[in-house]
């Protein structure tokens, strides 16, 4: 893969935040040291609890002994979740890249590698991100259409087969640029942080910046609650109702056209189904019912979403992003310059 072509640094992120998933989180510690390019540093964050971030002290502080990669816990110094715990983490981020693996992912041996054979091979790119394979902890339902793989932070079937630029990435298995998201101030928010970095990096640097590789594949776990009708409606509708708050956040940098692709997708996908229930394959038609559900659950949810912002106005985001401060401090500690 890599040739000669020399590959950036790179330094991975875990975010955690409950002992509910301690054997997933160690799963994805293990996945890390096992890769065929280390990382020089493997950060774990810990979102807001103490007594985690105890137990991950005592379990990794003194792994990078025994180890070539240098293993930091820290915990989340800001005020909001998942986007702050990820901003913390940045500030002990030294290497050229940063990737971030879920606490409940397993990355393949060359998941890293993968991704900086694009960084190596295509100078253009500032954010790469691969794909996250559902990891079933119980049998699917036939009739979950595999549009709405996203549901659970899954690959799912709209995006790329190769790799391409594409509008959103998928948190569970992202990287990007240190100096270039430090540029932007590092995450500004928590449900949908990884729409903000995909969509402030493409405004500052071009659509082409924004990187899917589908071969970087990591294993996602799905737990069978997320297998649920009940989990598939409160998905739909209300991620889609605070999206309209985090557009209207982005400002200029927000872009409306995926979501607007995968509408046309989903129903254009009926006319098929039609005809494979015809030759008795009946799950398609379901499938295919279920992701129009989806999409008039989704519907649904932006407009709630548009009426609650014209009402309250855009709502008190917890993680405003990095200050200028927290970027000064950052870069001068890896002997970056500030206008760099």
């Amino acid at each position: 893969m890599s040739g000669k072509v020399a590959l950036p640094s790179v330094d991975v992120v875990i975010c955690c935040y409950t002992f509910d998933r301690w054997d997933l989180i160690t799963r994805a510690v293990a996945s890390v040291v096992a890769q065929s390019v280390l990382p020089e540093r493997l950060i774990i964050s810990v979102d807001h609890n103490e007594e985690l971030f105890e137990r991950c002290r005592a379990e990794w502080e003194s792994a990078g002994e025994r180890s070539p990669i240098e293993f930091i816990v820290v915990a989340n110094q800001f005020a909001g979740r998942l986007g702050s715990t990820r901003n913390t983490a940045l500030l002990h981020c030294r290497a050229d890249v940063v990737a971030f693996l879920d606490d409940d992912a397993e990355a393949v041996p060359d998941w890293l590698e993968r991704i900086l054979d694009v960084y190596a091979s295509h100078p253009e790119a500032v954010a790469v991100g691969g794909a996250p394979i559902p990891n079933y902890g119980a049998p699917r339902p036939s009739w979950f259409p595999t549009d709405f793989d996203w549901v659970f932070g899954c690959h799912y079937r709209s995006l790329p087969t190769h790799l391409a630029p594409v509008r959103h990435l998928i948190g569970a298995n992202m990287s990007v640029r240190r100096d270039d998201i430090l540029a932007v101030g590092g995450f500004h928010a928590d449900d949908h942080d990884d729409m903000d970095l995909s969509h402030r990096i493409a405004h500052q640097h071009g659509q082409d910046a924004v990187l899917y590789e589908p071969l970087a594949t990591v294993r996602h776990f799905v737990s069978p609650g997320r297998l649920t009708w009940d989990y598939f409606w409160r998905r739909c509708f209300y991620v889609n109702r605070s999206k309209v708050g985090a557009f209207a956040e982005l400002g200029e940098a927000g872009n409306l056209s995926a979501e607007l692709r995968f509408v046309v997708g989903v129903m254009l996908a009926l006319f098929p189904a039609l005809r494979a229930a015809m030759l008795g394959k009946p799950e398609r038609l379901r499938q295919a019912v279920v992701a129009v559900a989806g999409v008039g659950l989704a519907g649904a949810g932006h407009l709630a979403g548009r009426v609650r912002l014209a009402r309250n106005g855009l709502p008190q985001n917890p993680t405003p992003g990095l200050t200028a401060a927290d970027v000064e401090r950052a870069r001068a500690s890896s002997g970056v310059p500030d206008d760099a």
